[in-house]
């Protein structure tokens, strides 16, 4: 209540108590029914127009007098009149709270961090994502190799389809995760340039595509390394500088030149862009063969494109197999797989005139993990089986590869995945680089080994028209003869008769039976020759 306030209520009450111990005057008939809220008691503010200033009546609600200055529902601030006894009674007002209520203490829980330990996701160095963005990257450089369905399907009992990646520019591919991995150098390295020092897929990849990005690439080769293979890097464009007698010395003269002069020296490892680029095989072979029920992916010195293959294939359907194909004479991965971690020393002899250079690759712990986790089986095939591979490829494929890329196919024909019988099999050609006189070679040796060229020795009388009687029995048998040498004998005993070694080609296997049992019959002597 404020001052002013304080001061009329002061002189309110004074007045109020002096009007009620006044004496009463008697009331009047016609006061009788005149009701108590009527009465003239209220003498507040100035008096009516035409009365007396001081002492005027005011009634309050009375028709034709003039309103209070101060109204009756203000009057509730000051309190309220009880008027039965004449006292002043001040009502007050007190807020009735509800009874509190308390509330009852949360059950305790635990966490349920503290009845088990969740593992956070293990970190994936090799994403679908990272493939996904390699795929986008390469696809105006890097053509899509066909998958095509194999005429030697019917034969195997089951549908092949091969994705013939033999086919791009420097025939192998290893194109596509080389390119990649220049494109994500900086811009820095970029202008210093990149260095290599293996003769291998990889370095020839390095030599077309750092060219082709305008990036300074330089090729350390020993001495040993033929003409025509310096050839090709050179028609590249790259930078070759023939150095030291042997492989390591060309290599330690690569790496002393990376240091000194700012090159980035490059090897073939489990770099994850490169397994990332090296990974887009497997999109393009599920987006080409729908429902394919098996891929089976060479492993011979590119691990990388095992690994990146099964994490593509298994992250689109992991009801996919996997299957890695490695040689006999150099099975690092199944080694490494049997002993649970990556091996360093291999006491194996692969052939290198085959193989390469298998005997420098290492299996990098990351890849070994992805191998490890995605790919279902390991095998290995003999040289023979990948020899009869390159044969079936001229043969039924009219195209050349190499023992590498021919491995996933020897692997169907040795009969070593009885399982994909009826099945859909993509086959993974991984590469094509061989000098001409090796398919020769090959190619001669891999007719011996199907059993299509014989090679027999006869000894022969030295009457006249023996020898044509031999190779007119061989022209009616539709034998091929591919060589003839004719020896006379020095042994005394055998004095008239000489000694026939005939070389011959026949059409399959079931034809050279047929020729060993009937030369057999008519030749007592004949003594056929060992592969």
């Amino acid at each position: 209540m404020n001052f002013a306030a304080q001061i009329f209520y002061s002189s309110y009450l004074a007045e109020r108590l002096e009007r009620l111990y006044a004496p009463r005057p008697a009331i009047k008939a016609s006061e009788e029914n005149d009701p108590f809220w009527q009465r003239d008691e209220l003498r507040l503010g100035p008096s009516q127009p035409g009365g007396s200033h001081k002492g005027g009546p005011v009634c309050n609600g009375t028709a034709g007098r003039r309103q209070t200055l101060i109204e009756p529902d203000r009057l509730k601030d000051f309190g309220e009149e009880d008027l039965v006894n004449g006292d002043v009674k001040v009502h007050q007002t007190k807020v009735a709270e509800d009874p509190e209520f308390v509330l009852m203490e949360p059950p305790k829980t635990r966490r349920l961090s503290e009845f088990r330990i969740v593992p956070r996701p293990a970190f994936q160095y090799l994403r679908f994502e990272d493939i996904s963005a390699a795929a986008f990257r390469i696809q105006t450089v890097i053509q899509k190799t066909p998958c095509t369905y194999s005429r030697l399907s019917k034969q195997y009992g089951m549908e092949i389809y091969l994705k013939k990646e033999h086919l791009h520019y420097t025939g192998s591919v290893k194109e596509r995760g080389v390119l990649y991995m220049l494109s994500c150098l900086t811009q820095e390295q970029q202008r210093k340039g990149v260095i290599v020092a293996t003769d291998c897929n990889f370095s020839l990849a390095v030599a077309h595509h750092a060219v082709e990005l305008k990036i300074p690439v330089f090729v350390i080769m020993p001495s040993c390394c033929s003409s025509p293979r310096l050839r090709i890097y050179r028609d590249y464009g790259a930078m070759v500088i023939s150095y030291g007698s042997t492989g390591h010395d060309s290599l330690k003269h690569a790496r002393h030149l990376s240091t000194e002069n700012g090159y980035l020296y490059m090897e073939e490892d489990e770099n994850a862009a490169y397994l990332a680029g090296l990974g887009t095989v497997g999109m393009e072979i599920y987006e080409q063969v729908p429902r394919v029920d098996a891929v089976v992916v060479p492993a011979a010195g590119q691990y990388g494109l095992l690994a990146g293959t099964a994490a593509a294939i298994k992250h689109l359907n992991p009801k996919v197999l996997v299957i890695g194909i490695e040689p006999e004479g150099f099975p690092l991965l199944r080694q490494s797989l049997k002993a649970g971690s990556p091996i360093t020393d291999m006491h194996c002899n692969p052939n290198k005139k085959l193989f390469g250079d298998l005997m420098e690759r290492s299996l990098g712990f990351n890849t070994f993990q992805l191998a490890k986790t995605l790919v279902d089986k390991v095998i290995s095939v003999s040289e023979e089986d990948s020899l009869v591979a390159m044969l079936r490829f001229q043969e039924f494929e009219r195209s050349t590869v190499d023992t590498e890329g021919a491995m996933g196919l020897a692997a169907i024909l040795a009969g070593q995945l009885p399982e994909l019988r009826g099945k859909k099999v993509a086959v993974v050609v991984s590469s094509a680089n061989m000098d001409l006189e090796m398919v020769r070679q090959c190619v001669d040796r891999a007719l011996v080994l199907d059993d299509r060229v014989s090679k027999f020795s006869v000894q022969l009388g030295e009457f006249p028209g023996d020898m044509a009687k031999l190779l007119d029995f061989l022209s009616r048998e539709d034998v091929r003869l591919l060589d003839v040498c004719h020896r006379r004998q020095s042994n005394k005993s055998d004095l008239f008769k000489a000694k026939v070694e005939c070389v011959v080609e026949t059409r399959d296997r079931t034809q050279s039976a047929q020729l060993r049992k009937t030369l057999s019959e008519r030749y007592p002597s004949i003594c056929w020759l060992d592969r």
